[in-house]
């Protein structure tokens, strides 16, 4: 083993003179996909899905112009034009299963349309993203009524499906996931049909980003508000062993688990690569007392966040289309702002272009330090990495804050570094500058999948 040791000559490296990060790297590729983006193609789709009247988990699955069945059979066509033009670069895939439950009453068969766009150096390795295809109204069993579900969740589904478009002209590393799920508004039961799946192929899911109600940049006050988006994440993993706690409670990492450090890394990339439009990371797995399909690959141990937008308006979700009082309610399309929606999907396009072009995360971070002056980082090396880069920031900073380029090594001593006094991760680096996100030491902060899902808990 290589050991990298830092230090400033003739001086000693404090916290307060470690300084400026190193640079991180530009990539044109990204810059140039933020521009492919096409709203007016996700206003098509939108309305389309809107045009199935209701997209019911429990609805009509026999009819081709009303229902769950014709919204899912026209999803998986569209999959399959895109991979008509990329001259087969993606394989449809329609997991399933027959599911009762509290919110379905009789056996019912719920079915995902899932494109899967093979990566070319690992493709085990793999990014996911995700929207819901189901609708509702008020009352979560009714499934004969009008529900279009233009933002909840049409907008994730369009998302989605811009994802393919772009994306799909490009070859990446890692295998890219484009799924369009049923059954979120009955028991997140497509997102874990997905997980299942995932499990069941291997797959190494590195990220899912799931996008649940992100075209509408009205909230309740009427007040709009186009230059921001939430991402949602766990801070202690849902798989922690009572071991992981016991330590985390001691030594700290509650705000670091790998669906967190996913969120910073989708952060970062909004600072760089997209105008005017940030990223506000909510130190939560969702919306407080309410639940999206990112929570089942949690569940299965995958890292996740969810992504909605920054200000929802309550009115435009789960309603019976009504006029009250002079006030309309309803998930009508004239609730969607698409150049938001634009912006949101690419948030999405740019964070699955990144994450599939760097190299997989460090493998068994671990630091030592207790009783010195100085911290040493220790990793497993990684196929594709040129490089590592050891960041660090205060227990109490919400982004990482300083680093230090440590080359090929896969060890680095910090001098005059205290570990008690800040966090610490590692990041892998491509020879062309894509960054994995950062590792917490430990397997709490591992982007490496774990083997057997957590227990389920109510929902």
């Amino acid at each position: 083993m290589r050991v990298f040791s830092v230090a400033l000559a003739g001086l000693l490296l404090s916290a307060s003179a470690a300084s400026a990060q190193a640079p991180v790297e530009e990539q044109a590729l990204l810059h140039q996909l933020a521009g492919d983006i096409q709203p007016g193609r996700m206003r098509a789709d939108i309305e389309a899905l809107v045009g199935f009247g209701t997209r019911h988990t429990l609805s009509e699955t026999q009819s081709d112009t009303r229902g769950i069945g014709a919204a899912r059979r026209w999803a998986q066509r569209q999959f399959e034009a895109i991979s008509r033009d990329c001259g087969g670069c993606l394989t449809v895939v329609t997991p399933s299963d027959t599911v009762t439950g509290p919110r379905v009453p009789t056996p019912t068969e719920v079915v995902d349309i899932v494109a899967i766009q093979r990566g070319t150096g690992d493709p085990n390795r793999v990014i996911i993203i995700s929207g819901h295809i189901d609708s509702r109204v008020t009352d979560v069993m009714n499934f004969t009524s009008d529900a279009p579900g233009a933002n909840d969740d049409a907008s994730g589904v369009a998302a989605v499906l811009e994802a393919a478009r772009v994306l799909s002209k490009h070859k990446f590393d890692a295998t890219l996931v484009f799924a369009a799920l049923s059954g979120e508004e009955q028991g997140l039961l497509g997102g874990k049909i997905l997980a299942d799946y995932a499990q069941a192929q291997g797959w190494r899911v590195e990220a899912n980003l799931n996008n649940d109600i992100v075209g509408n940049s009205e909230g309740q006050s009427g007040v709009r508000d186009t230059t921001r988006v939430r991402v949602f994440s766990e801070g202690t993993k849902t798989v922690e062993t009572e071991a992981q706690e016991e330590r985390r409670r001691y030594n700290g990492g509650e705000v670091d688990s790998s669906s967190r450090n996913l969120a910073r890394f989708v952060d970062s990339l909004a600072d760089r690569y997209l105008a005017n439009f940030d990223v506000e990371m909510i130190y939560r797995t969702d919306r407080y007392g309410r639940g999206g399909d990112q929570v089942e690959m949690l569940r299965h141990g995958f890292p996740a966040v969810r992504i909605s937008e920054g200000a929802e308006h309550y009115d435009r979700q789960h309603q019976d289309l009504r006029t009250e009082n002079g006030v309309e309610y309803g998930d009508t399309i004239e609730g969607v702002d698409f150049d938001y929606l634009g912006q949101v999907a690419r948030l999405n396009i740019v964070s699955m272009a990144a994450l599939a072009n760097a190299p997989a995360s460090p493998l068994d971070v671990t630091i030592a330090g207790a009783v010195r002056p100085d911290t040493t980082i220790r990793w497993q090396a990684v196929p594709g990495a040129a490089g590592y880069r050891v960041w660090w920031r205060s227990t109490t900073a919400p982004q990482w804050t300083h680093s230090r380029w440590a080359g090929n090594a896969t060890e680095l001593v910090l001098r005059n570094i205290v570990i008690d006094d800040f966090f610490f991760g590692v990041s892998a680096v491509s020879d062309d500058g894509y960054e994995s996100p950062v590792v917490f030491p430990g397997p709490a902060g591992s982007f490496v999948s774990v083997g057997d899902p957590a227990p389920r808990p109510a929902n």
